[in-house]
């Protein structure tokens, strides 16, 4: 019953068979993960520059995307996990990988969200078969949690927010603090948006009333969390009512689950226009390789800058926006090449024989 436009919605990948079952994979969610990857890329490339915000359009942009574009990663992850419909067991190795090489990474970037994604697939491992109903009480737990640290805990402890450095971070009380209430990615709330995502793979993504409704009510839902932003200036209800990413307060939650939910929804409506361009394969293959680009715009992107010494507020707001969109660029040509020759990125590869 799919017309032709949903029907090339999505392809069946030759490699995602889950014991003898075809895994569906919709192209339209991985150039949904590359838009994720570029506004990471312009959030962190213009936060290593130390570039201060300013009143241009490219600042906008960048000021709009910082903590929405990796929320929309983390809820694209948690649909990949409801349509791929991995074992516990695969789950598990999946998570022990992540969280090994996120450590790794935290050597040369303190902000890494790997490990926290390592954590967030253990914490789903309970939910991997969960109702729709019980996804969303899960939702509501995790934010309650969350809320019940802001009044009970200390957020400002360890944090150094005029050099943005987090110190004990490697004993096991600034572990635990880090990772589960005030680190850069929390599982506590940030592990709502992943089993919001669950919730979504579960939904007919390919039907184009769907959507629609994801693009509608992801928007209504974004702008209804900025609503008490006006409030939120004064710092004993920041944490309540903010809608910025630190600290993660449950309207932040709310924007940002809506928005990636709109961007996630309006991807999917633009496949068969992407599909007419011959952009798809552009777009689609480096969302199919983020784990490698990730840590490509780590090491390459931001150690290219500090080997200039562009890294020490040199730039002005246009330079490090357009370095950024060519290193986007650069990676979907990169990732598209790559794509000819090989089903996964070299750290996807890396992962699945690993793990």
């Amino acid at each position: 019953g799919r017309t032709k436009a949903e029907e090339q919605s999505y392809t069946i990948s030759r490699d995602t068979i889950v014991k003898g079952k075809a895994v569906m994979r919709i192209e339209g969610l991985d150039a949904a993960r590359f838009l994720a990857f570029c506004g990471m890329v312009l959030v962190n490339f213009r936060i290593a520059a130390q570039v201060a915000p300013g009143p241009d359009i490219a600042s906008a942009l960048t000021n709009a995307l910082e903590g929405r574009a990796a929320a929309l990663f983390v809820v694209l992850a948690g649909t990949g996990l409801a349509l791929a419909r991995p074992t516990p067991g695969l789950v598990l190795r999946r998570a022990a990988f992540l969280f090994a090489a996120g450590l790794v990474n935290l050597a040369v970037f303190e902000a890494d969200i790997l490990h926290f994604y390592g954590l967030y697939f253990l914490a789903a491992l309970p939910f991997l078969n969960a109702s729709g109903r019980r996804l969303w009480a899960g939702i509501a737990a995790v934010l309650a949690v969350s809320l019940a640290g802001f009044f009970l805990l200390d957020y400002d402890a360890h944090w150094d927010w005029d050099s943005l450095t987090y110190s004990g971070f490697w004993t096991l009380e600034g572990f635990l603090r880090h990772s589960f209430f005030n680190g850069w990615h929390p599982v506590f709330p940030w592990m709502a948006f992943l089993l919001f995502g669950l919730w979504l793979g579960r939904q007919n993504l390919q039907s184009r009333r769907f959507q629609l409704l994801m693009v509608a009510a992801g928007s209504l839902a974004a702008a209804a969390g900025m609503l008490p932003q006006h409030a939120a200036a004064d710092p004993e209800l920041a944490f309540l009512l903010g809608t910025g990413a630190i600290p993660p307060g449950p309207f932040y939650i709310l924007s940002a689950g809506g928005s990636a939910a709109a961007m996630a929804g309006a991807a999917l409506l633009a496949v068969p226009a992407l599909e007419r361009l011959r952009l798809l394969p552009w777009l689609a293959a480096p969302g199919r390789q983020a784990l490698s680009l990730y840590i490509a715009h780590i090491l390459i992107g931001m150690g290219a800058l500090e080997a200039l010494g562009m890294l020490s507020g040199s730039l002005t707001l246009q330079q490090i926006f357009w370095i950024s969109a060519a290193f986007c660029a650069g990676s979907a040509v990169y990732a598209r090449i790559w794509a000819m020759p090989f089903r996964h990125g070299p750290l996807e590869a890396l992962m699945r024989r690993l793990a």
